[in-house]
């Protein structure tokens, strides 16, 4: 799949080929995707979560790692971050590395946050937010991460869940007050989504997607269809790449890593599709940006779309 701006055509994207691009910023060469028509973001971006800590029950990063993570990843043409005032490890945040890393922001750069439940120091989930949480969460991401209105601001569900309305017209009266821009749900069902967008324009999903977690393939096809981007958290499956005989075999036809084979994967599965790999390793960092030049061919895809388990 050459690298080209996303047009929400229902066509099939599964067309890459096997030659790399070269560019300046690395992280633009899969192409860009519009969040609502108007802010043109690269399809390789950044999740914060594994800033504070890999874990929960780990131990906390270094903060200044995390700063040169982050410094690096917008050197690299990184323009898409993804936060949330829940990513906390003792008394590190993922929103204040952020602030101390970029702040004044570039003008390209888009942040995209989570609201809806807070979590407990454990990880746990708290119960979900209410109308009056959910304003308090919005001015808390406006505070932390310094800015006067936030650039995406997803409701966060929990499985638990069941219809979202007023919670998400609080979001929408938010935007209308000029403190959001854009809207997303993350963790929803397509009911749930269908429910949001009779409220306000949804712009973006934020769902679990995978080589090994395909159970939202359908909301995938409906957001390539209507050009919504589709922004899979745990692109890994939550635990690093999955150790698998056909990722190693396609990364050791093309040179690379079954993590960067996981990612271009995921890149060609739809043109709305906007990768936020974490990390706090630079090392990584690299690996990970390096895999929006990564094509791969129809025998490639053929063969991950055939995984089935750990012996595949």
């Amino acid at each position: 799949m050459a690298p080209t701006e996303s047009t929400g055509s229902s066509t099939s994207p599964r067309t890459s080929t096997s030659t790399k691009t070269s560019n300046a910023a690395p992280a633009a060469a899969a192409g860009h995707h519009r969040i609502g028509g108007d802010r043109p973001v690269h399809r390789m971006g950044f999740g914060a979560m594994r800033l504070p800590a890999a874990h929960w029950d780990g131990p906390a990063h270094d903060p200044d790692r995390g700063i040169a993570v982050l410094r690096r990843a917008v050197e690299l043409g990184v323009n898409h971050i993804d936060t949330a005032a829940f990513y906390f490890h003792e008394d590190i945040a993922a929103n204040d590395l952020i602030r101390r890393a970029l702040h004044p922001y570039p003008d390209d750069l888009v942040i995209a946050t989570k609201v809806g439940p807070g979590r407990f120091p454990d990880g746990s989930w708290m119960d979900p937010a209410d109308p009056a949480e959910l304003r308090a969460a919005v001015h808390r991401n406006l505070r932390e991460l310094g800015r006067d209105h936030l650039d995406l601001v997803y409701l966060r569900f929990l499985r638990s869940d069941g219809p979202g309305e007023d919670r998400f017209a609080t979001l929408a009266a938010l935007r209308e007050e000029g403190l959001i821009r854009h809207l997303g749900v993350s963790n929803a069902t397509p009911g749930q989504l269908a429910e949001a967008q009779q409220i306000a324009p949804v712009v973006a999903v934020q769902n679990r997607f995978s080589p090994l977690s395909r159970d939202h393939a359908e909301l995938v096809e409906l957001c390539a269809a209507r050009n919504i981007a589709y922004v899979p958290y745990f692109p890994f499956g939550g635990a690093g790449a999955p150790d698998l005989a056909a990722l190693r075999r396609v990364a050791d036809r093309h040179g690379a890593t079954p993590a960067q084979v996981t990612l271009a994967w995921l890149l060609a599965a739809s043109p709305s599709m906007l990768a936020i790999p974490g990390t706090s390793s630079p090392d990584h960092l690299e690996e990970n940006v390096a895999a929006a030049e990564l094509r791969l061919s129809a025998e490639d895809l053929a063969e991950l779309d055939a995984l089935v388990g750990p012996d595949a």
